[in-house]
C-alpha cells in the first residue's frame, strides 16, 4: 500500500476486525466479571501470577498489557481483599514479588470459568480447525509485528 492508499472499507480491514473483535472480547469479559467484582486487568493479573508466581510490577504490566502506574492499582486492590500478597520490603533489589494467595486462587477459579465461557461462546461458530488456525494466524500476526529480539 502506497503513502497516499487509503485502508478501505472498515469491514474488509483486518486491523479494524481485530479490534472490533477485541473490544468485544473486553466488553463481554467485564459483564461476566462483573459479579465477582474483578476488571479484566485484575483477573488478568491472577491469572499471569497463577501461571507466574513471583512477578515484580513491571513484569506483571507486561504480561498484562498495562501501564506500571495502573498495575500499581491493579496490585492494591487485590492486595487490599486479600487474593495477591506481597513483602514489604523486597528480596533482592527494589521489586515487590507478588503471589496469589488461596484466596486470590479460589478468587482466579471462579473467574477462569467465566472467562472461559465468553470465550467459548466467540468461538462457538468455528469448527475445531478454524480455531486452530485462528490461533495460528494470530500468533503469527503478533510475531510479525513483534520488534526482534
Amino acid at each position: 500500500m502506497s503513502q497516499g492508499e487509503t485502508v478501505g472499507p472498515l469491514d474488509q480491514s483486518v486491523g479494524y476486525l481485530l479490534k472490533r473483535a477485541a473490544t468485544a472480547l473486553r466488553t463481554a469479559m467485564d459483564a461476566a466479571l462483573r459479579p465477582l467484582d474483578l476488571t479484566v486487568p485484575q483477573y488478568s493479573c491472577l491469572e499471569v501470577l497463577s501461571q507466574r508466581p513471583g512477578l515484580s510490577n513491571a513484569e506483571l504490566a507486561r504480561a498484562v498489557f498495562v501501564t506500571r502506574q495502573s498495575m500499581n492499582l491493579v496490585l492494591r486492590g487485590l492486595q487490599d481483599r486479600g487474593l495477591v500478597t506481597r513483602p514489604t520490603t523486597a528480596p533482592q533489589g527494589r521489586a515487590l514479588p507478588s503471589t496469589l494467595t488461596p484466596a486470590g486462587r479460589a478468587q482466579l477459579r471462579a473467574a477462569s470459568g467465566l472467562v472461559r465461557e465468553v470465550e467459548k461462546r466467540m468461538l462457538e461458530p468455528l469448527a475445531a480447525a478454524q480455531r486452530d488456525r485462528l490461533l495460528h494466524d494470530l500468533a503469527a500476526c503478533v510475531d510479525a509485528l513483534s520488534p526482534p529480539e
